[in-house]
């Protein structure tokens, strides 16, 4: 008779989680034993950089990944990562240890108490099975609703049910297959054709999800045939549409008041793949200017349920994107979607970056050299908060997947996340731009990315402070607010000490020269920068 093991490996071989992000601890060693030979065990040395990687790494593939967790201790170390998968909406599938079943209500040493409610409300499915004969179902089912939420699931699993007998039934759930589609009726199509159609002056607002459903092009497409312009949703996680294109406005501010501003004049606002909104500075106002209408299309129910306006479907993005395409087509050209917001020219210009006084260098000096340097196809796994807006001056990133910042704000993602970029993208190039007090949030990612020899280069920000911080100190009226400076940190010596070879780089043109060497493993290039503001 098969153990629940051998049953579960099985399992997750057959769905492709043949990954596993963890850091072990005793209750997770039965779970790990006799791995197939087709598995790669990926060890972080913290929770949070192994949450961070196995978080860029989904994203990347878009497939579930698979994270081993200790149990309660362990588990709750990787909660801060977790809020950036949950708010990237990124399937992981975490397995946690928990104590022997005998041991459990004893609260034995490294047991988990109340197992299931650790993890809640971040993950949208938690369970501890009942019996370990039902390990294996729990266990697919973990797979099955990271897959249908687009969510982090949690099994919490005691330790001596890996070698217990799974039970003849259970390899019937080696055939099992759970799929979902979201296409709009008749009636819904039709509705929504009308009101896009009918708009006199449509504006369109793209999420992160638009990227990881992999409907970039489309999304060009769709902006291109209304003709109106298109901003990115606030907080934004992933790039959905290529920023220097003449319709693209930027990321929307994230408040209530500057968001209704920019819709001023516009009668219809489709909003696709995103919430409505994820507003952060609290800036009150109207929602939505008097006579302006807006539609929401997401897969997120939860986000569909709580939008304090407008209208929403919850369907396929990308079925409703292409059902849109359609019925613009069979319309032909409309007479109310003049291209008006459109130049002459097809893609923005780049300007000259902005320069500091003394040794240290503008951001927008770095991310100028970034782009002349780097490949078209580079992805930029960005966690340097401070710098937003010189980001966004200078890059020019026309292709889908090119943009991963922390979903939810949570620091630490921006070093784990490049790893788990890099480690699911092979082939494209892959660059970490990291501030430094961010930094050291998930910077154990480094050893493992030498340990795994990943081909990744790691620009470091170094400008001794929490940048963003000071800004919102100035916004908020606390300008003297204590422990804003990280003064005395050499992230070349640091990097070094964790195996991955690092330089400082004084001036543009040494940049330029490190950023165009080749190599084929991680890399670190510390840059001291001058303090800018987010925006």
């Amino acid at each position: 008779m098969p153990s629940v093991r051998r049953v579960s490996h099985d399992f997750l071989e057959r769905q492709g989680l043949t990954t596993v992000f963890g850091n072990p601890g005793s209750n997770e060693l039965p779970f790990l034993a006799e791995l197939p030979d087709g598995f790669r065990y990926v060890l972080g040395l913290h929770e949070g950089a192994v949450v961070g990687m196995a978080d860029g790494y989904a994203q990347a593939t878009g497939r579930p990944a698979l994270v081993n967790l200790h149990a309660a201790a362990g588990s709750g170390n990787a909660m801060g990562a977790l809020t950036n998968a949950v708010a990237a909406r990124t399937p992981l599938v975490i397995v946690a240890g928990q104590q022997v079943r005998s041991a459990i209500g004893l609260e034995a040493n490294l047991t988990n108490v109340d197992a299931q409610a650790l993890m809640k409300p971040l993950v949208g499915w938690a369970a501890e099975p009942a019996c370990a004969q039902d390990v294996p179902r729990a266990l697919a089912q973990a797979v099955f609703e990271a897959r249908l939420q687009r969510r982090p699931t949690c099994l919490s699993v005691p330790y001596d049910d890996w070698a217990a007998d799974a039970g003849d039934n259970s390899l019937a759930l080696l055939e099992r297959r759970v799929d979902r589609a979201l296409a709009p009726d008749p009636a819904q199509r039709r509705r929504l054709a009308e009101l896009v159609a009918s708009a006199r002056r449509p504006a369109l607002v793209l999420g992160g999800d638009v990227d990881s459903a992999g409907l970039f092009d489309d999304a060009v497409r769709l902006a291109e045939r209304l003709g109106g312009p298109v901003w990115a949703a606030p907080s934004l996680f992933r790039l959905p549409f290529p920023n220097r294109h003449p319709l693209f406005r930027g990321v929307l501010p994230a408040g209530i008041a500057p968001v209704c501003a920019a819709f001023e004049g516009h009668d219809l606002v489709l909003v696709l793949g995103a919430p409505v909104f994820r507003y952060h500075e609290y800036l009150p106002g109207r929602y939505l200017p008097e006579g302006t209408r807006l539609l929401q299309v997401t897969e997120d129910a939860s986000a569909a349920a709580r939008a304090p306006v407008g209208e929403a479907l919850v369907a396929g993005t990308g079925a409703v994107v292409g059902e849109l395409l359609k019925a613009l087509d069979a319309h032909g050209a409309h007479a109310t979607h003049p291209a008006h917001d459109a130049p002459a020219e097809p893609y923005r210009p780049l300007p000259e970056p902005h320069t500091a006084e003394g040794p240290r260098l503008h951001p927008e000096e770095v991310f100028a050299a970034l782009r002349d340097e780097s490949p078209e196809d580079t992805a930029y796994v960005v966690e340097s908060t401070s710098t937003a807006s010189a980001w966004w001056r200078q890059m020019d990133l026309r292709r889908p997947g090119s943009y991963y910042f922390p979903a939810a704000g949570g620091l630490g993602f921006g070093l784990p996340g490049a790893v788990g970029v890099a480690m699911g993208s092979p082939g494209r190039p892959v660059v970490g731009v990291v501030g430094d007090g961010s930094a050291n949030y998930g910077i154990t990612a480094l050893w493992t990315a030498a340990q795994h020899r990943v081909p990744l280069t790691i620009v470091l920000l170094r400008n001794g402070t929490y940048g963003a911080l000071r800004w919102f100190g100035g916004l908020l009226g606390v300008p003297d607010a204590p422990g804003l400076d990280v003064p005395g940190l050499d992230f070349t010596r640091i990097a070094a000490g964790y195996g991955v070879p690092a330089r400082h780089a004084t001036g543009t043109a040494e940049l330029r020269a490190l950023l165009a060497e080749p190599t084929d493993g991680p890399r670190l290039v510390q840059v001291d920068t001058a303090l800018t503001t987010p925006s």
